[in-house]
């Protein structure tokens, strides 16, 4: 079995050399992935030259290019508690920045023909349960406090369109789209190259210290100079500084596709929209190009092998679509993300030169865009605003203790769900 999709589907593309010897760069981004390649690329754009990107394994290796393809506004951690947390000025100014990054997103697809299989047809967030309160709610909060319209689509007009009784109601966002991660990943760094921009794969880096003015970067080949650092390592902690490290938790997710479904895809999808429920537990999917059913859910701390993954995600895929039973999957794989205990990115400045981008655990194709703006203009720019996220900082995830403590609250919530469920079904 193939172990991703995205790898299977991208097109022959020649690797970029590894770090050999010494180098000197303006900036040095360590990680290859949608955090590190957007402030490499927003630093060019601003006009920093001398930005080099080093990338332990190939570009996109970790959740950047494995993910389930969403491209929506927000956060894991949800509208309500951003407005408690920090009032409503910079809870409204930390979600307009993922909205833009939308737009920046699909800017950048049309304006240089990224061929990234995007799809816009918007995500639908789909009631698992009777309740319509919990949809009514955030779509008021998110209309009188953040000025985002998502659109109230009826039981009946939402099982038109999703060919399941398993949902009662739902909301549209229109905004929103999907895409091929990894291709478009690497549209970035097409981008970032011709703007000047050094990228290295295959090049880890193994130690970094400090020396004088400068920050070294030492690789297994080589060595850079830099004046300033970006860490963007995701969930694939790059061991360099062990506070930065341990403000997060690599956390699992799976993923898993379909073979080419061609008149079936009808039987379950009349909408090319991608899903998610509402269940904190919940499954998300997504409609390919060539007629595939991408289906991803779950997370863990075990990072579980393709064979593992397809068992799991096969039974939550015939629970919403038992039509599909006997359908073949023909890719399954998982991928480590990066959480924080406060459920927020961690961005920002660690010490003088060393920047911060990480955590975007499971809503990160916006919010790793946002990032990599907000560090580009502080860098370049001297801009502030990453200052904004200074109340979700590098608070320890507590490690070992709090990913049994992360898998614990997963399981507890898992149960939550299956109990309302089960109640409502007494009551249906």
């Amino acid at each position: 079995m193939t172990a991703s999709y995205y790898r299977a589907t991208l097109p022959p593309i020649a690797e970029r050399p590894a770090l050999s010897g010494r180098a000197e760069a303006e900036v040095c981004v360590i990680g290859g992935g949608f955090a590190g390649l957007n402030t490499a690329l927003g630093l060019a754009e601003r006009g920093v030259a001398g930005v080099r990107l080093i990338e332990a394994q190939a570009l996109g290796h970790g959740a950047s290019g494995r993910n389930g393809g969403f491209v929506f506004g927000g956060y894991s951690r949800g509208e309500d508690a951003l407005l408690r947390e920090l009032g409503p000025e910079r809870a409204r100014a930390l979600y307009a920045g993922t909205i833009d990054a939308v737009e920046l997103i699909r800017s950048r697809i049309h304006r240089h023909r990224i061929d990234c299989d995007a799809v816009e047809a918007g995500v639908i967030w789909a009631n698992w349960f009777r309740d319509p309160e919990v949809l009514r709610s955030r779509q008021r909060l998110l209309a009188e406090r953040y000025s985002a319209d998502w659109q109230w689509l009826a039981q009946a007009q939402l099982r038109e369109q999703v060919r399941s009784t398993r949902y009662h109601d739902g909301l549209f966002e229109p905004q929103a789209f999907h895409f091929h991660p990894l291709k478009y990943a690497y549209g970035l760094a097409e981008l970032a190259e011709r703007a000047g921009v050094v990228l290295h794969e295959r090049t880890p880096a193994v130690a970094l210290r400090r020396d004088g003015a400068q920050w070294r970067v030492s690789t297994p080949q080589g060595e850079i100079a830099a004046r300033q650092v970006v860490l963007a390592c995701g969930g694939y902690l790059a061991g360099l500084s062990a506070r930065v490290d341990a403000g997060v938790m690599p956390i699992a997710t799976y993923v898993m596709v379909t073979e080419p479904l061609h008149q079936r895809l009808d039987d379950v999808l009349r909408t090319r929209a991608a899903v998610y429920d509402t269940r904190f537990a919940f499954d998300y999917y997504r409609p390919l190009p060539d007629t595939r059913l991408l289906w991803g859910g779950r997370i863990s701390v075990l990072d579980r092998s393709p064979q593992a993954v397809e068992r799991l995600l096969r039974r939550d895929l015939l629970k919403v679509f038992p039509q599909l039973e006997g359908v073949r999957i023909e890719q399954a794989w998982s991928g480590l993300m990066s959480y924080a205990r406060h459920q927020m990115p961690q961005i920002g400045q660690v010490e003088d030169g060393l920047w911060l981008a990480q955590a975007f655990g499971g809503h990160g194709v916006a919010p790793t865009t946002h990032a990599g703006e907000v560090l580009a203009a502080a860098i370049a720019q001297g801009d502030p605003r990453w200052r904004e996220f200074g109340h979700y900082g590098l608070v320890s995830a507590l490690k070992p203790a709090g990913l049994l403590g992360a898998q614990l609250s997963y399981s507890w919530a898992q149960f939550k769900d299956m109990w309302k469920d089960w109640n409502e079904g007494r009551r249906a």
